[in-house]
């Protein structure tokens, strides 16, 4: 079985509350969902956010759309994983998040199928990136991550999950997923104020022609109205994991 995992939380330090914010008329954790869903190759979803008294309000937004979830420690994102891998019990885990609305089934699909087919502890399409910043997928195997739960982590590597997998190739094996043209310097992730307008922009030009676009349709929108680019040149790629 092959699980997904969509960390959440409210307590964002440069747009708090962007989960719940207003993304062509739902809240953009639901646009996200929406997203995930279309994916052919996943076969739960569970939203993973925290026992914080801030995500009482994302806990009741998922409840009443009827969305699985589970609460855990707040900066201990790893035992928020764990606490639900043990609970599906699944083969593999596909870890996402919940800041990028513009997230492409598709693309989440290849890297599943790249993962199985290459037998790797830990792929995704972010070791090398090459593509847009926003269309992040991880997909790890659930026994390797238990085993990674056993080891004595660093606090940041507690809070972010996979980097425990990623900074010990002696220990786990990686695969990269990577496509041509290289497109990591476009932005398609919501940090700041900004990063929502372009995502508000681009669903009120595509959704509703086309409610299951994906990255090739942003692509064309942005390379026939460049003015709507977002770039890397605006936010660094994972600045807000380098702070």
């Amino acid at each position: 079985m092959i699980l997904a995992i969509l960390q959440a939380r409210l307590s964002s330090t440069r747009l708090p509350g962007k989960v719940l914010m207003d993304l062509h008329g739902e809240p953009m954790i639901l646009r996200q969902i929406e997203r995930i869903r279309q994916s052919t190759r996943i076969d739960a979803l569970v939203v993973a956010t925290s026992v914080d008294p801030r995500d009482d309000e994302l806990a009741n937004v998922l409840q009443h759309a009827g969305i699985t979830f589970r609460r855990g420690p707040l900066d201990d994102v790893v035992e928020r994983f764990r606490l639900v891998a043990e609970e599906w019990e699944p083969d593999a885990i596909v870890r996402l998040t919940a800041d990028c609305p513009l997230t492409d089934p598709e693309v989440i699909d290849a890297v599943i199928d790249d993962h199985l087919a290459k037998r790797a502890d830990y792929s995704s399409n972010t070791l090398h990136p090459t593509f847009p910043d926003g269309l992040d997928v991880e997909c790890f195997d659930a026994r390797a991550f238990l085993r990674l739960c056993e080891l004595p982590l660093s606090e940041m590597e507690r809070e972010h999950v996979t980097m425990g997998m990623y900074s010990r190739p002696d220990e786990f094996t990686l695969n990269s997923y990577e496509q041509k043209p290289d497109l990591s310097h476009l932005r398609w992730t919501v940090d700041v104020p900004d990063d929502l307008t372009f995502a508000r922009l681009v669903y009120s030009l595509l959704y509703d022609q086309k409610p299951a676009f994906r990255q090739r349709d942003v692509l064309e929108l942005v390379t026939n109205n460049p003015v709507l680019s977002r770039t890397d040149s605006e936010v660094a790629r994972n600045s807000g994991l380098s702070k």
